[in-house]
């Protein structure tokens, strides 16, 4: 048996038939490679039994992966068998019922409606920042993913309709609208666009190069818009995802609304927002009524 001439068949239908992005393809090659290296060396699928997949578990845990991660890991073993026994290269999951430590639900943090204002505000007209001020605009007034923001091109921008196509994960796509300020953002950075571009690209975003800008580009000119605007907590791409989903939740109480925007497969992932919204509203409650604490 050549379990690695397996593993490349998985990874290779992970690709032509699942469609996985890169980044997807890569969390399943180090989860795996973690499990096949504790294995060491595997002389039949079917020889891995339930209690192995315990062990593999409680030593990650030890090493000190967190319930979240230890679940992504079970998950890529679970894939993977399911994989095997369609093809007849194994029987079973010996994954199957293995549980993983609960993870803990962190709330997202977000940014303050005034702090975004701030952040967005800036005062330069160079190529550069104007495009870091569209991608900014997008970011929030879209509620994108970074990979989403980076994968945009210029056939995307619906002009009459005000709306944006997004591929999101699994290759989905959606519209969205995009208000005025990124509207007008956009008009600004395009003729700067044609200036920097030096060989034909479809990307919306590119860099001084003229290539499609990269993610770490990205979060590297949003931490430095930033600090330049006074920006004192660390800001990251996700937390303008965060921020849109909060107050679009804020204002509307539309659940669904914001499961669609964000493009989330399922209303669980939307509803840890409700969660931050009710946070917020209780911290209105403990500075307004004046029953909420007591008198000095």
């Amino acid at each position: 048996m050549n379990w690695q001439a397996d593993l490349a068949r998985f990874y290779d239908y992970l690709t032509a038939e699942k469609r996985y992005s890169s980044h997807t393809l890569s969390a399943y090659r180090r989860d795996l490679k973690a499990f096949t290296a504790y294995c060491g060396g595997i002389s039949s699928w079917d020889a891995i039994d339930q209690k192995k997949i315990r062990a593999f578990v409680a030593s990650q845990h030890r090493k000190g992966l967190g319930g979240k991660s230890l679940q992504r890991q079970l998950s890529s073993i679970r894939s993977l068998y399911r994989f095997l026994c369609r093809h007849q290269l194994a029987t079973t999951s010996p994954a199957q019922g293995v549980p993983a430590p609960r993870a803990g639900k962190r709330l997202p943090k977000t940014l303050q409606v005034d702090e975004l204002s701030q952040l967005l505000a800036v005062k330069n007209d160079s190529p550069l920042a104007l495009r870091d001020i569209a991608m900014m605009e997008l970011l929030y007034g879209c509620g994108l993913r970074l990979a989403e923001l980076s994968g945009l091109n210029l056939q995307d921008l619906d002009w009459q309709q005000s709306v944006l196509t997004v591929t999101g994960k699994g290759r989905k796509q959606r519209r969205i609208p995009f208000g005025k300020k990124a509207a007008s953002a956009l008009k600004k950075w395009l003729p700067e666009r044609s200036l920097l571009l030096k060989q034909d690209s479809p990307a919306l975003f590119i860099s001084q190069r003229g290539e499609r800008i990269s993610h770490t580009s990205i979060a590297q000119r949003l931490k430095k818009w930033a600090l330049e605007q006074g920006i004192s907590s660390h800001v990251h791409p996700h937390k303008l995802r965060h921020s849109f989903a909060s107050h679009i939740l804020e204002s509307s109480s539309d659940l669904r609304a914001v499961q669609e925007l964000l493009g989330h497969a399922n209303l669980s992932t939307t509803q840890i927002y409700t969660h931050l919204d009710f946070q917020h509203l209780a911290s209105v409650y403990d500075q307004a009524h004046p029953r909420a604490h007591k008198k000095t």
